[in-house]
């Protein structure tokens, strides 16, 4: 029988629920952000809480791409608890990582001589941590339903969790305050919100589970652990790159200001960039063929027009009522993002772009090309803090943090297109 070509609409279906679920996660961040906005020492809050996401980002991140793993190895019962299996064995790992960084000296030492993070802001970066030390279990459970869902093209049911869940964050937001506050208190809501999530998103993946014993093509747990194991690492490669930059701008003139600043533009970037990550799901799912991946490609340009369009507005225009009225920030901090975060537009082509292409590599079975892609990317990283060391440069550390950001996205698109270019011609070739 002959397939029927993939069009803009049925991308637009699948895709935009997801996009929606990526923005209503962000606004959760953001929400928790405009709280500590309004806190007396809000600076020294908003830095504290950044640097916690961002330490708890990297820990966490092998467990971030369980939902692309599930769509691409659960075929039956046998290769859903290989799955299974892999989200436990995550989940304990970086739990028991939090814990050293909250609980031990560990902790303390990778703040301040790695971090170069001390005093209040290192207190209250610990205070988070811990509070966070369970959450990789619901954060794992939640990343594999997600794939059951998404694999049955119910990606609205993704959307509606989320949204439940802003609600959620609102409700532990208020009767959370008799048992914590301050950063403790953001914390706490977004634990909270994100187990009430991911409940409701496995009543979600009950309805769309797996109904067949099996097929002959299902994965064991070696053989996921083995599919898994590059896309897990390359993961935590990539949020190291938010933990060095945050290193690297901590240590100048400017650090705590820079600190929080670039907290609060990485909830945007999450926002208006995040959600071009579900361009990889989309290939997996959608793409089966050239004619496919084109109208991928064009419905691509389109969304990541717009969210850069957006991204500039917000930085200008709207700037007043969004950063000033809704999250609380002052003129000063305002001006002192605002070109910043206008440059960020940039990232939502970068980001999809780098989507995209780790959907070909996915589909393709080739994960260890991207886990090679994001050491590369990393060093490069690396390449530009010593550079920084040798040579200062008169910038807010804010302006520096988006630069090192959209350079390493670019260097990470650059290597990942020509290799694939690479690999396609030599298939050609040897066929």
């Amino acid at each position: 029988m002959t397939r029927i070509p993939l069009t803009l609409r049925e991308t637009s279906l699948f895709f935009f629920p997801l996009l929606l679920n990526v923005q209503l996660m962000s606004v959760s961040h953001s929400i928790i952000n405009g709280a500590l906005a309004r806190l007396e020492d809000y600076v020294t809050a908003l830095a504290a809480f950044s640097v916690a996401m961002v330490v708890h980002l990297f820990l966490a991140s092998p467990s971030y791409q369980n939902h692309t793993i599930t769509i691409a190895t659960v075929r039956g019962r046998y290769s859903l608890k290989g799955m299974i299996l892999f989200v436990l064995l995550i989940a304990s790992y970086v739990s028991v990582m939090l814990a050293l960084i909250a609980y031990t000296p560990v902790g303390l030492f990778i703040l301040d001589k790695v971090l170069g993070v001390q005093g209040e802001i290192a207190e209250g970066v610990r205070e988070v941590i811990g509070i966070l030390v369970l959450l990789p279990f619901f954060t794992g459970f939640r990343g594999l339903f997600q794939g059951l869902v998404i694999r049955a093209r119910r990606t609205g049911l993704v959307s509606l969790s989320t949204a439940i869940r802003i609600g959620a964050l609102l409700f532990f937001l208020v009767t959370g305050r008799p048992w914590f506050s301050g950063v403790g208190l953001g914390a706490f809501a977004l634990l909270a919100c994100i187990a009430v999530e991911t409940t409701l998103m496995g009543v979600f993946a009950w309805r769309c589970r797996v109904r067949h014993t099996g097929s002959a093509d299902e994965r064991g747990a070696v053989d996921i652990l083995r599919f898994a194991f590059p896309l897990a690492y390359a993961s935590c490669l990539q949020q190291c790159v938010p933990l060095l930059i945050n290193a690297i701008i901590s240590r100048l003139p400017d650090g705590p200001l820079a600190l929080a600043s670039f907290g609060v533009i990485r909830g945007f970037i999450f926002l208006l960039g995040g959600p071009m990550r579900n361009l990889l799901q989309a290939y997996q799912t959608l793409v089966k063929n050239e004619a496919d991946y084109r109208v991928l490609v064009r419905f691509f340009r389109w969304v990541g027009s717009g969210l850069a369009i957006l991204t500039v507005l917000i930085a200008y225009p709207l700037q007043e009522p969004i950063l000033g009225r809704l999250m609380g920030l002052d003129a000063a901090t305002r001006a002192y993002i605002a070109l910043p975060l206008a440059a960020c537009a940039l990232y939502c082509y970068l980001y999809g772009a780098s989507s995209l292409l780790r959907g070909w590599f996915t589909s393709e079975n080739r994960t260890s090309e991207l886990g090679r892609s994001v050491i590369y990317k990393v060093l490069f990283l690396g390449a530009c803090w010593s550079f920084l060391l040798l040579f200062p440069l008169p910038i807010p550390g804010v302006a520096v943090a988006v630069f090192l950001l959209m350079a390493t996205e670019l260097c990470e698109a650059w290597y990942l297109y020509n290799r694939r270019n690479h690999l396609r011609l030599t298939t050609t070739v040897i066929a």
